[in-house]
């Protein structure tokens, strides 16, 4: 299997090959659910667009409001940070462990021997996120990329069993690491089988999920295929969420309104992309799928 796979604004490459799709058009996005596992409900979708509390509804601006006001976003970071931290440990991911583990590792070299020093990250990418006054840029947001996947797995497949069983699957490919701005990746075009990005497009603006799609198309090979895991806008879940849940998550995802505000499918129609294709993979997410036609 060939993947690009980009977190927002890096990407790491993978070479392979994949079936050539039938490359037959069908021009509107289908929607569908997909079970999550075994007794598992299917996802349902909410009655509306996309959630109350964000856009442009008096709701979120009202939260935008309470957000702007310094002293309470501090609280809310905080607040929001212990969230996050106690769920993981309620499901026992050592995530204070883990995070020094990584934290105290070679991870520093590592990191010298491979990142570009040329590279330029967007200004979008600078900004203070998830709880990160530095950013996703900093090292405490690298050390708990790990157990927040891990945590994020659980909450979405329940039963599913540990990260640990899925690391022992042997690769047939092995996996070359790229340092690179997910707009402008510098891999030659025509060149992949497939491009994943998953829980990427919520963190970043309308502009740079935008100009992701047009890098993914380029780097496309004819009947290749893009997949975008992400927050469904019409998760009945998340449309439900208690003030104070959504209130705690915008205030950790800045561009939060812009992802749900932009139409991800029709955008990937006016790249170029074909048989574009929406399913709700668990009750928060949804995958979607398109192809670059022949």
């Amino acid at each position: 299997m060939a993947a690009i796979l980009a977190r927002a604004g890096a990407t790491a490459a993978a070479s392979g090959s994949l079936p050539k799709s039938t490359g037959r058009r069908r021009r509107n996005a289908v929607i569908v659910a997909a079970a999550t596992g075994t007794g598992q409900a299917m996802p349902q979708e909410g009655a509306l667009e996309r959630p109350a509390w964000s856009g442009e509804t008096p709701l979120s601006r009202l939260v935008g409001a309470l957000i702007a006001f310094k002293p309470l976003y501090s609280l809310m970071k905080l607040a929001s940070r212990e969230v996050i931290i106690r769920t993981a440990e309620k499901w026992n991911i050592p995530w204070r462990e883990m995070t020094k583990k990584v934290l105290e590792s070679d991870v520093y070299e590592v990191f010298e021997r491979i990142r570009d020093p040329k590279l330029v990250y967007p200004d979008y990418y600078l900004s203070p996120f998830h709880a990160y006054d530095e950013g996703n840029l900093s090292w405490l947001a690298a050390a708990e990329a790990e157990p927040a996947t891990m945590s994020i797995a659980k909450r979405a497949i329940p039963e599913a069993t540990s990260i640990e069983e899925a690391k022992k699957l042997s690769r047939q490919n092995p996996i070359r690491w790229v340092h690179a701005n997910g707009e402008a990746t510098g891999l030659p075009s025509d060149s992949f089988d497939l491009v994943s990005l998953a829980y990427v497009c919520h963190e970043c603006p309308a502009r740079a999920i935008t100009v992701l799609v047009k890098e993914a198309f380029r780097v496309l090979r004819p009947g290749g295929t893009i997949a975008l895991t992400d927050n469904s806008p019409k998760s009945k879940v998340l449309q439900e969420l208690s003030p104070v849940l959504f209130t705690l998550m915008k205030s950790t995802e800045p561009f939060l309104d812009e992802y749900y505000m932009l139409d991800l499918e029709e955008t990937m129609r006016q790249v170029g992309f074909a048989n574009v294709c929406s399913i709700l993979t668990d009750p928060r997410h949804r995958t979607v799928t398109a192809t670059v036609p022949y």
